[in-house]
C-alpha cells in the first residue's frame, strides 16, 4: 500500500476541489498514509527546485487534518492551480537551463515555436519526494498528463473536475452541479432587469467544445440555448427569440450560449496567446449575437457573461457529496495498489474507470437525443430509464 501520497489540482478551479483534498487527507490519516500537497498543479513538479528551500516552500505543502480542517467550507483550490503542461513547456525553468530536454516545434496560426518535454524532471522530483502514488484532480487537459505518468510507470489515480462536464468515461465531473445552480440563480435574478427593460437577454457560459453547461441550464430555466456541437441558423434563432418576447406577457426573452457556440457562416473569434494545452481565449459570442439581433430587428439586448461567476464560491450539496465520495474511492484504489484509474459515475453509479485516452478529446453532447435542433432548446422527452444526469459516459 502507498505510504506517501501526492495530490495536486490543475486547470481551472471549481467548487468541490477542497472537499476532495480534505477527503484524501482525512482518509489517509486513518490508514497511516502521509499526504503531500503539490501546489500550482503540474507547475509544482516542473518548476520545483528541491535544492532551494524557498522553492520547496512554494511548491510543497505537507497536509494534515489540522491545516485542511476547514478548507471544504470555501471554493477554489487550497493547493492553487496552473495550466502548465510538462510535455510542452514554452521555456525550461531557470534552474534546469544546463540540462537537455526533448524539444519539438509547434505551429499555431502561422506562428512556430519550440516546446520542451521535461517529463524526466517530473519523474525525478516524484522519486526524490518519495511519492508512492499521485492523486491528480483536473479536467481533460490535466488528466491527459496523468495518463502520461501512468505510462511512465508512476502510480496515478485521477479525479475528474470541470464545470463543462466534458471528461470522457464519466457522466459527472466535480463542479458541474454548482455551475448549473449558479447559472440558474443568476438567470432567474436577471429576469427582473431584462423584463423591466423589455429586452432580449443573452447569457454566455463556459463550454469551449461541449455544451453541457448551457444545455442543462436551459433545461431547468426553460430558455433557448446554443451549443458547440450544432451550428444554428441565425435568422431562425432571432425569429424564435423575437416570438418568445412577443408571446411573453412581460415582453422579454432569454437565450444561453456556450462560449464555443456558432451559427452557420460564423466562427467564434479567438485572441491572446495559446495556453500550455493550445487553447486561446474566445471572444464573447454573446456580443456578436447581440450585434446581429440589433442589425436585423429593432430589439434591444442585455448581455451577461456568467463564465467565472459559475465556478466561484462554495460547492453545493451534490458537488460536496460527489467530491467526498470520489476522494474516498481514490483512496480505496490506492489501498488496493491500483493505478491508471479515474473515479467516475457510470450509469448513475459510482465506478472506477480508466483515465481517458487524451487522443479522443472531450466528451460531447449527443445532439440527436439531447438537443432539439428545430427549437434550439433541450429535449425533454424519453428520459425514463436514463441515469440521473440524463447521459451515459
Amino acid at each position: 500500500m502507498a505510504k506517501r501520497i501526492g495530490i495536486l489540482t490543475g486547470g481551472g478551479d471549481v467548487p468541490g476541489l477542497n472537499s476532495v483534498i480534505k477527503g484524501v487527507v482525512y482518509r489517509g490519516s486513518e490508514i497511516g498514509c502521509e499526504v503531500v500537497g503539490i501546489r500550482k498543479g503540474w507547475e509544482g513538479l516542473t518548476n520545483l527546485n528541491l535544492d532551494d528551500a524557498d522553492s520547496r516552500a512554494k511548491y510543497i505543502l505537507p497536509l494534515s487534518r489540522e491545516n485542511t480542517r476547514t478548507i471544504d467550507r470555501t471554493g477554489g483550490t487550497f493547493l492553487h492551480s496552473s495550466r502548465t503542461n510538462p510535455q510542452k513547456m514554452k521555456s525550461v525553468p531557470e534552474h534546469l537551463k544546463d540540462k537537455d530536454f526533448p524539444a519539438s516545434e509547434k505551429t499555431k496560426d502561422g506562428v512556430t515555436s519550440t516546446v520542451y518535454d521535461i517529463t524526466s524532471e517530473v519523474l525525478k522530483n516524484l522519486e526524490t519526494l518519495q511519492i508512492d502514488c499521485l492523486v491528480a484532480i483536473g479536467g481533460d487537459d490535466t488528466l491527459s498528463y496523468a495518463a502520461r505518468l501512468h505510462r511512465e510507470n508512476i502510480k496515478v489515480v485521477a479525479i475528474p473536475k470541470t464545470m463543462d462536464n466534458d471528461v470522457r468515461n464519466t457522466e459527472y465531473c466535480i463542479g458541474f452541479s454548482t455551475a448549473i445552480t449558479r447559472a440558474m440563480s443568476a438567470i432567474q435574478r436577471q429576469r427582473s432587469t431584462v423584463g423591466s427593460h423589455e429586452r432580449i437577454g443573452i447569457f454566455r457560459v463556459f463550454g469551449r467544445d461541449a455544451g453541457y453547461t448551457a444545455l442543462y441550464t436551459a433545461y431547468v430555466t426553460s430558455i433557448r440555448c446554443a451549443i458547440p456541437e450544432y451550428k444554428f441558423q441565425l435568422e431562425k434563432m432571432i425569429d424564435l427569440l423575437v416570438a418568445d418576447k412577443r408571446n411573453n406577457p412581460s415582453n422579454y426573452s432569454l437565450v444561453i450560449l456556450s462560449e464555443g457556440a456558432e451559427w452557420e457562416g460564423y466562427k467564434v473569434r479567438e485572441y491572446g496567446e495559446a495556453d500550455a494545452f493550445g487553447h486561446r481565449k474566445k471572444a464573447n459570442v454573446g456580443e456578436d449575437l447581440s450585434d446581429e439581433i440589433k442589425k436585423r430587428t429593432k430589439e434591444e439586448t442585455i448581455i451577461s457573461d456568467l463564465t467565472y461567476e459559475l465556478r466561484s464560491g462554495e460547492a453545493d450539496f451534490v458537488d460536496k457529496m460527489v467530491a467526498t465520495t470520489f476522494a474516498n474511492m481514490a483512496m480505496d484504489a490506492i489501498v488496493e495498489n491500483r493505478s491508471g484509474l479515474m473515479t467516475a459515475i457510470e450509469n448513475g453509479r459510482y465506478a472506477m474507470m480508466e483515465i481517458p485516452d487524451p487522443k479522443l478529446g472531450p466528451r460531447r453532447v449527443d445532439v440527436e437525443t439531447m438537443y432539439n435542433t428545430g427549437r434550439y432548446r433541450p429535449n425533454y422527452s424519453n428520459k425514463t430509464g436514463l441515469p440521473i444526469f440524463l447521459t451515459h459516459a
